[in-house]
């Protein structure tokens, strides 16, 4: 049986509460969001010496953030006591320079970019929860794109001054009467505004220039009091122990995913086994409708994604898909401009 391929101008008014974006997003704004694994790249380019290759097979992971965590305290640990352990102390510097070099070279500028927020930020306005599981600094560069535009419409990544508000729900309201909507911008899987010091204390990384952001970013880590949060690699259950381990993203799993609405959109996710947690939470909320977006009308995509939220979620959800590269959708055109 053919699953029917919608196109998204057809069934948009019908999907309005929320929208959760994978790494087909990232990858339609630029094609260097191809690598969706921070290690293989570094692999494959030969940044990762052995004794590093040998800390993450000793912890199982793929999770450069957390081996980056684990030797950060470590030398912190060791400069407390006054111990020397020069091993350690370059083990933390060559990760991190290791992840600094690699998202460097993936991460696109904002000025090859640019023209297309625009279209994402009409696209994206339409929600109102957006939900990104992807590391980069696109989404973030929409919403002050969006900052300047006079559309009555405002998106909040729930950070007052640089830190998460925890009654998060609060902020749909409106206290502007310059702006109409509000959408509230979520990071399941943290992002690379986001990090923590060695307290654990985790904030908002800011620059005053956006097309400077990935520097400003970069320097901090570079300054050894900060390390970044975001989960981009890992099983499904090594994800869910990082997630837990952060007061961040542990509200977003815990708070955000189960209240998503009566409908969700998806756009460019894979729906792979290493994120199946991400489909398991959504049994906690009541969505009852789920669109989700289909490259080049994949008919084994759509049946093996319909199995998967059935099987996952639940089995009376209504699914149907739309045609990613549908006018209107994501960064594509708008129809009166094309």
């Amino acid at each position: 049986m053919i699953i029917k391929v919608h196109d998204w101008q057809d069934i948009s008014k019908e999907f309005s509460d929320s929208i959760l974006l994978g790494n087909g997003a990232s990858i339609s704004i630029d094609k260097s969001f191809t690598y969706d694994s921070l290690r293989r790249y570094a692999t494959d380019n030969s940044l990762l010496s052995d004794s590093i290759t040998t800390l993450f097979d000793f912890f199982k992971t793929s999770d450069f953030e957390l081996i980056l965590r684990l030797v950060w305290h470590a030398t912190k640990v060791n400069e407390a006591l006054g111990v020397i352990d020069s091993k350690t102390e370059n083990a933390y510097q060559h990760v991190r320079d290791c992840l600094i070099n690699t998202v460097q070279c993936i991460h696109p500028e904002h000025s090859k970019v640019k023209d297309q927020f625009l279209a994402i930020t009409d696209f994206l306005s339409s929600f109102k929860t957006v939900l990104s599981l992807n590391y980069d600094l696109t989404l973030y560069w929409v919403m002050m794109y969006a900052k300047g535009l006079d559309n009555n419409h405002m998106f909040k990544d729930c950070m007052i001054n640089g830190e998460f508000k925890s009654d998060w729900q609060e902020l749909r309201k409106s206290v502007n009467h310059r702006f109409k909507n509000t959408s509230l911008v979520f990071y399941p899987h943290g992002s690379l505004v986001l990090a923590r010091n060695i307290t654990e204390q985790e904030v908002k990384l800011v620059s005053h220039k956006d097309n400077d952001l990935l520097e400003s970013i970069l320097k901090h880590w570079r300054s050894s009091n900060y390390i970044p949060l975001f989960v981009s690699e890992g099983t499904s259950e090594q994800k869910v122990k990082a997630i837990k381990n952060s007061h961040y993203l542990s509200i977003v799993y815990r708070e955000v995913i189960p209240s998503l609405g009566d409908n969700l959109t998806i756009f460019g996710w894979g729906f792979g086994e290493e994120d199946t947690h991400i489909l398991k939470k959504l049994k906690d909320s009541g969505v009852k409708r789920i669109a989700v977006s289909v490259y080049q009308n994949d008919q084994l995509y759509c049946r093996r994604v319909s199995e998967m939220i059935h099987t996952h979620i639940r089995n009376n959800i209504e699914v149907i898909f739309f045609d990613s590269e549908s006018n209107d959708c994501w960064n594509k055109k708008n129809s009166y401009d094309t």
